[in-house]
């Protein structure tokens, strides 16, 4: 019995080293990622928003492999506070082509419509992608251009804001309709 009980013990520190290597890698890199996004919400915290912006690419790149559906939430969630703070950070031109693939991915994905929290997702999504839209239509206008080019724009962000609130009227959510 003590002979097994010294084997065990000795074996110890390879089983800890067996974990360390195996998913113990991913829980260090999920913790990475935790620590990113903590500085980069502080950063948008304080208005610091190209801060932000490198510390939400950077828990986008420590995000281990989306091999799980709350992973490519994960994923997703934090490509749209990126793109958000790229909207605040003035840099419009990115933040409104990467809201319009998150909102097409989104769109296409059809795990989505069954999962409250995708949904909820989906139009913070089209909302700021909206959004985008509004504030690109006032730089074509700033810029000159003619109506026949800002307008359609217009119009796309105009009939987005309808379906969210006609969506959320709904869904009983009267408040945010």
């Amino acid at each position: 019995m003590r002979k097994l009980l010294i084997g065990l013990w000795l074996l110890l520190p390879v089983a800890a080293w067996a974990y360390h290597e195996g998913p113990g890698q991913e829980r260090m890199a999920l913790d990475a990622t935790d620590a990113e996004l903590d500085l980069a919400r502080a950063a948008a915290a304080k208005g610091d928003w190209p801060g932000a912006i490198l510390h939400f690419e950077a828990a986008s790149k420590a995000l281990p492999a989306l091999n799980s559906s709350e992973r490519v939430a994960a994923a997703r969630s934090i490509r749209l506070s990126a793109a958000k703070a790229k909207l605040n950070a003035s840099q419009l031109v990115e933040a409104r082509k990467e809201l319009k693939e998150l909102v097409k991915e989104l769109g296409e994905d059809s795990t989505v419509a069954g999962d409250p929290a995708q949904t909820a997702l989906l139009d913070e999504a089209r909302e700021a992608h909206a959004n985008a839209q509004y504030y690109w239509t006032w730089l074509m206008r700033l810029e000159g251009a003619p109506r026949t080019e800002w307008e359609p724009e217009v119009e796309v962000a105009r009939q987005t804001y309808r379906l969210l609130a006609e969506e959320a009227e709904a869904r009983g959510e009267s408040k945010s309709a």
